[in-house]
């Protein structure tokens, strides 16, 4: 029996990514770990300083927020995995991973929605950019990344929301 054409199809993926599935899962634990590293400083506060901010209508339930980001970090991942060979933006991934952890840190751990509002405003115009990376050649990736945007649209005007009740 010969192999039919979404068999040779499959095959020729494979060969061509050959990091295919752990590469995927160990991005996929590494934007896990990240939002760990955000959730450390994050979780201490809810109950504490952050309870006590004066926060917009809008604000979501804070159970809200987990489910978010973890679907978002494996979306990320799913990404930068499909666009693993363009070094622009893979460097750009990394970045933005880099700039997701610094928010809370600011944010949560050292009580500055000023600062991390800054921080979100970089994160994204750098997501901006990397969709806009990932477009010519990885479609797919580029708009699995439109969730995202959305999101960080939306925390960035929570942010601000949040700093201009709490000056």
């Amino acid at each position: 029996m010969e192999p039919s054409l979404e068999d040779l199809a499959r095959a020729r993926a494979a060969r061509s990514n050959p990091g295919f599935p752990w590469r995927l899962i160990g991005l996929v634990a590494l934007c896990l770990a990240v939002g760990g590293l955000g959730s450390a400083a994050t979780l201490p506060e809810i109950k504490g300083w952050y309870a006590g901010l004066a926060k917009p209508s809008f604000n979501p339930p804070n159970g809200i927020f987990g489910p978010v980001w973890s679907t978002l970090y494996v979306l990320m991942a799913t990404s930068v995995n499909a666009a693993w060979g363009d070094r622009l933006a893979r460097r750009t991934f990394f970045i933005i991973l880099l700039v997701n952890a610094l928010w809370s840190l600011l944010f949560f751990g050292l009580h500055r929605p000023d600062l991390a509002l800054i921080d979100i405003l970089g994160y994204l115009i750098l997501l901006v950019l990397w969709i806009r990376q990932l477009w010519p050649q990885h479609r797919v990736a580029a708009l699995l990344q439109l969730p995202h945007l959305l999101w960080v649209g939306f925390a960035t005007v929570l942010n601000a929301s949040v700093w201009w009740l709490n000056q």
